[in-house]
């Protein structure tokens, strides 16, 4: 597992963000605060107005009706006045504070090691950033909305009831909030857990169904349709079981809620009742002590959904935050060096390194590769040959031994300025589902288009983009390229790493998935760029292709076994010899 490192509460890793925002904070509290007062302020005029039409009838004042009226509607006013100036206010803290997460989680996410994402379902990690930064957005809006300015109401109208009523009314108030919260945070918290089984079980039958769909030819070739059907089936079944439950929880929620509103409500309208029987109350203090009651029932209703979409967010956001606290392994020293110029001299110095404690794939590895010359590893699958260029890029620190380039331990020069000198076509290229210019001047960001359609030459593939695709190198290529063949994937490949123009090539196998016709284009287009002068590692799977090279490298069981040109190796008749004549009688 990654480490983690021990954080604050959820609540200091957001008020870290909101402090860049505390003024427009502080104005949009002072804005929640005034518009209630106004709020609370507009029903006890209202009783004022009925009050002197009650008690003087047709012959009211018309001045003082006027007046009252006017007020009523300022004050009526004025508070959705000053709630839509707090969505003015707000708007920009809540849209800068998931920006902000965004783009820290995002950065903290891409400058991870490769041991992180090689354990790490990506579109898991993708839901936990979507889903905490939304919850981000929804936490804000039921605070801003929902929550604080209902506790401000709710004390407002208690400080109006202690100064106009007896204390009955204020207790009775008092406890049929405790009661309706109460309730509400109980019944929730056990609907919360069926959601979450539901929610489980509901993923579970998703992810079962889209990776049906995923590899729908395999589904066909195996002629399994009515099979996922029925697993599909099965899962949905146990999704529905707990679904059930959780719907009715929720009914017991509403229809409890409903009673203790309706109990509260009736209490107080029976004690105004009295006192305006008893002649110390009037009509006016009757309306306005339903008036209050009503409005706060509406906000309390959605008590029960606000508390768990809080609950849920706050889950959501924690997720996210642990995805910032996952420490960072491969880290620049505080004094690393930019590699300024790079001639390409590689030496590993007695390298181990294992993807775990108990996995070793590397063994004592000693390897010197001059600068401007073509080395070849080569050996059995599984004998750690891609894995020295996952430890030339840095991907992953070695367990002991040093690696360095022109006389630098490579830990000692930031990772961006080692990474620019490097290029690498690996076996499984990967493209983004973007153009073909972005994909190739991806290598360098800022390319302009002669400098893409230079490297696509050189990669031989200018001709097949400008003449054979309708919108040429606007065209898009698909989710990891699915819309280009195995070899025209390659040529795209080779020629975004040219356009960096690095000092070590790197080719991963890049032959290895493709049909002979792509295999013999892709060859050709190595050896050229292999003869340049340039440093050139090539990891090979078929032997014929590196016969001419300065020097073969094999592999076996993660050590080096035998080193020398083809001559020499064929000569020893060792691994090397094994693998010539194997592949030999293969006809490769």
């Amino acid at each position: 597992m990654e480490n983690i490192k021990k954080g604050k509460s959820n609540i200091w890793e957001i008020l870290k963000y909101l402090r860049v925002f505390r003024g427009r904070v502080a104005i949009g509290i002072l804005l929640v605060v005034a518009s209630k007062v106004f709020s609370v302020a507009d029903p006890y005029v209202m009783k004022k107005l009925i009050d002197v039409l009650v008690d003087e009838g047709p012959g009211a004042p018309l001045e003082l009706i006027a007046i009252l009226i006017v007020i009523f509607f300022a004050l009526r006013w004025g508070g959705n006045l000053l709630e839509g100036i707090k969505d003015y206010v707000f708007a920009k803290v809540q849209t800068g504070v998931r920006k902000m997460v965004s783009l820290d989680v995002f950065e903290h996410l891409i400058s991870l090691p490769a041991k992180f994402h090689a354990s790490r379902a990506t579109g898991r990690v993708s839901r936990k950033i979507s889903r905490g930064t939304s919850s981000l957005e929804t936490i804000f809006w039921f605070l801003s909305f929902n929550i604080i300015p209902t506790i401000i109401e709710i004390l407002f109208v208690i400080i109006i009831f202690i100064r106009l009523f007896p204390l009955s009314f204020t207790l009775t108030f008092a406890i049929f909030v405790v009661a309706y919260v109460s309730f509400t945070i109980y019944i929730t918290e056990t609907r919360q857990k069926l959601l979450l089984e539901a929610n489980k079980k509901d993923d579970k039958a998703n992810g079962q169904s889209i990776d049906a769909l995923m590899n729908y030819e395999t589904v066909k070739y195996f002629g399994n349709e009515k099979y996922e059907y029925q697993r599909f089936g099965a899962f949905l079944g146990d999704w529905a079981k707990v679904a059930v439950k959780a719907t009715k929880s929720g009914a017991n929620l509403n229809m409890g809620q409903g009673l203790i509103i309706t109990a509260g409500l009736t209490a107080i309208l029976v004690l105004a009742i009295g006192e305006y029987l008893k002649g110390q109350a009037t009509i006016g203090d009757f309306v306005l002590v339903t008036t209050y009651l009503t409005r706060i029932a509406i906000p309390m209703g959605f008590l029960g959904f606000t508390y768990r979409t809080i609950k849920e967010g706050l889950a959501n956001v924690d997720a996210m935050f642990r995805l910032l606290r996952v420490k960072n392994t491969i880290l620049d020293k505080p004094d690393a060096e930019k590699l300024e110029t790079c001639e390409g001299d590689i030496e590993f110095k007695n390298v181990s390194f294992g993807y775990s404690k108990d996995r070793e794939v590397l063994s004592g590895i000693n390897l010197k590769i001059p600068a401007r010359t073509r080395v070849a590893l080569v050996g059995y699958s599984g004998s750690g040959k891609s894995t020295i260029s996952k430890l030339l890029f840095r991907l992953y620190d070695v367990s002991s031994g040093l690696i360095a380039i022109d006389g630098k331990d490579i830990r000692d020069i930031k990772q961006e300025s080692l990474r620019e000198h490097i290029g690498i076509v690996a076996q499984d290229t990967t493209l983004f589902n973007d153009t073909i210019f972005h994909n190739i001047s991806y290598g360098k960001p800022g390319s302009n288009k002669e400098e893409v359609e230079q490297v696509a030459k050189m990669a031989n593939i200018h001709d097949f983009i400008d003449k054979e695709l309708p919108e040429g190198y606007e065209t898009i290529v698909g989710e990891r390229g699915v819309k280009l063949s195995g070899g025209e994937k390659q040529r795209v490949a080779i020629a975004r790493m040219l356009i960096k123009n690095p000092s070590v090539l790197v080719f991963d196998e890049a032959t290895a998935s493709l049909d002979t016709k792509s295999e013999k284009m892709i060859q050709e287009e190595i050896k050229k760029l292999s003869k340049g002068n340039i440093t050139t590692i090539v990891i090979a799977h078929r032997l014929s292709t590196i016969v001419d090279f300065d020097k073969i490298v094999v592999l076996e069981n993660g050590r080096i076994v035998e080193e020398g040109n083809h001559e020499e190796l064929l000569g020893r008749k060792g691994v090397y010899y094994g693998l010539w004549q194997a592949q030999s009688k293969n006809g490769s």
